[in-house]
């Protein structure tokens, strides 16, 4: 036994507790045995039978059993890898050996011991079976992997019995229900257990005699089919039953039959032949009358596809109109700029006007007093009439500017939606009320007001179709992207290459939103730059069901919002 603090193993072999084995470099043959899963014990110590009583430096402190992944304490004591961690778990942990306390950054693991334990001799675990060799204890599972006396299960996975290893051969080949056996009709190989009823089921060489008890008493069961098609105790119906004949009888009664009733055969058919002709007659006569309808209706299509064009070409020039005028309001927001530096000099004159103004009632009142004492100095004569002119001036610039300003607030007004970030929040109000607009075919579509990707980025907007359009008509929210011409194109990169996305969103709690990305087609004219005042749309024709949009919580107070972003993250200064 070991005691105190001068413990037998080396202190430079001494491991942490908290480090594993498999952070030990090249680790060696014992260590690799001693993390063996079949090797170690699930609790405690090793409970293997030793050749020679091991000396008690050797058994755990607490389980009194063979150390297993000994560890030992700063008090030099030695316990199992479980029965330490048992001790740890609990509160004020103590050496039940000394009482000392116990520290886990102070425990280690003994490689010494460990080695000399696994080199102890052993008896094979199957001795109660019979094996009489003896091993080191790092060495039992390779013995096991061999031993003709350790206890297998049967390799079939049905099979759940045990046998030892020497006696699997015999299990396999007599003793095991579920072997492999070879039908002596069809030759295929299943488990004894199903072969009889394979034969007594399904096997198509196994001779079964006629359900018409014939005189064919062994027929295999593959050819019964054929067998019953011919055999003379086979009831079956005339092959005239089809045109009305209700004989039925043997085949061998089958065969007169035919023989003496071939004029009712024919009688039948000719029945039968008559009312097909009557009906061929009426599907002409009915084919011919919707003959005389096609010309109307042909006429009729063609008048509505004359419609249709004149009504597409209508909607493209207000769509060239709606981007015209939302060129010209972008246009303008420059100009806006200025004006709004322009309105806060203004302001400043505006301030100055009032500070005038008070100074002018200062002379005024100057004045009065001086015309009371009937002295009335030139001077102050000459700076009131100057005064006044200039408050006359100001007064006329101020209205000016206050035109301005209301026309200013009015264009603000305009464009305060107007993003430079690449993203747009877009609110689309009275949605039944468009929606049945878009129905009615009075409005198939809507355009966004227009966003950028920066102050002199691209300018771009959003066209929906609350009805949908192309494959998504009648049944889906269409959502497109439309790239538009803008000030500074001049100085962009094109095709535009922008990842773009498209979203739908949810005004719930839950807050989820739909949405769809795409990357731009370098090839498509959608993505060139602009030569009109926009390009052709591009977008999702499926983009939400309106199943999915009105059932759902993305329409609240008849709103609802769409979202649209451009990556900008990679967009180079112009």
């Amino acid at each position: 036994m070991s005691s105190g603090r001068n413990a037998e193993v080396p202190r430079e072999l001494q491991v942490p507790l908290h480090h594993r084995l498999a952070s030990l470099p090249n680790p060696s043959l014992s260590q690799r045995a001693w993390a063996e899963p079949g090797l170690l014990p699930p609790h405690g110590g090793f409970r293997d039978r030793f050749v020679l009583p091991p000396e008690d430096k050797y058994r755990c402190e607490s389980c009194r059993l063979v150390l297993c992944n000994p560890r030992q304490t700063e008090c030099g004591h030695r316990f199992c890898e479980t029965c330490i961690a048992d001790l740890l778990s609990k509160p004020n942990a103590v050496c039940p050996a000394d009482d000392e306390p116990l520290f886990a950054d102070k425990i280690f693991r003994d490689v010494c011991c460990h080695r000399e334990i696994m080199a102890l001799k052993v008896h094979c675990r199957s001795e109660k079976n019979g094996c009489k060799e003896q091993m080191s204890l790092q060495t039992v599972m390779d013995h096991l992997n061999a031993c003709p006396y350790f206890e297998v299960p049967c390799p079939l996975g049905k099979c759940k019995e045990k046998m030892m290893r020497k006696d699997m051969p015999e299990h396999l080949n007599w003793k095991c229900k579920y072997r492999e056996e070879t039908c002596q009709y069809c030759k295929r190989k299943m488990a004894v257990t199903e072969i009889q009823k394979h034969k007594e089921t399904v096997c198509p060489s196994y001779p079964v005699p006629c359900p018409n008890k014939c005189s064919y008493t062994a027929i295999l069961r593959s050819e019964l089919p054929n067998h019953q098609h011919d055999c003379p105790n086979a009831q079956t119906n005339c092959v005239f039953s089809r045109y009305g004949c209700t004989f039925k009888g043997l085949n061998q009664e089958m065969r007169a039959h035919e023989a003496s009733c071939i004029s009712d055969h024919l009688k039948l058919m000719v029945t039968r032949n008559l009312a097909l002709e009557t009906k061929m007659e009426d599907v002409k006569r009915e084919l011919n009358e919707r003959h005389k309808v096609l010309p109307g209706l042909h006429a009729r299509l063609t008048e509505m596809e004359t419609r249709y064009d004149e009504i597409r070409e209508k909607t493209k020039q207000m769509e060239l109109k709606i981007g015209s005028i939302q060129k010209l309001a972008s246009s303008h927001s420059e100009k806006l700029l200025e004006m709004e530096m322009e309105v806060r000099s203004m302001r400043m004159a505006r301030e100055e006007m009032e500070t005038l103004r008070g100074t002018m009632e200062a002379i005024r009142s100057r004045v009065t007093l001086l015309e009371g004492g009937r002295v009335v100095p030139s001077t102050g004569t000459h700076t009131l009439g100057t005064l006044e002119t200039q408050i006359s001036r100001h007064d006329n610039m101020l209205s000016m500017h206050e035109i301005r300003l209301a026309d200013m607030d009015l264009r603000f007004q305009v464009l305060e939606t107007a993003s430079y970030n690449g993203t747009l929040i877009w609110k689309i109000r009275d949605y039944k009320r468009r929606k049945q607009e878009a129905v009615a075919a009075k409005t198939l579509s809507l355009y966004s007001q227009p966003f950028y990707t920066g102050y002199f980025g691209y300018k771009m907007c959003a066209r929906v179709y609350l009805n949908g359009d192309g494959m998504g008509k009648g049944t889906h929210l269409s959502l497109f992207f439309v790239v538009m011409r803008g000030e500074y194109d001049a100085l962009l990169p094109w095709p535009f290459k922008q990842k773009v996305t498209l979203m739908l969103m949810d005004q719930g709690s839950s807050r989820k939103h739909l949405g769809d990305a795409f990357k731009p087609d370098p090839n498509s004219s959608s993505f060139r730059r602009p030569v009109g005042d926009m390009n052709i749309a591009s977008g999702c024709p499926l983009f939400v069901a309106q199943t999915v949009l009105e059932n759902g919580t993305y329409i609240k107070d008849d709103t609802i919002f769409i979202k649209v972003t451009v990556d900008t993250s990679d967009l180079p200064d112009p």
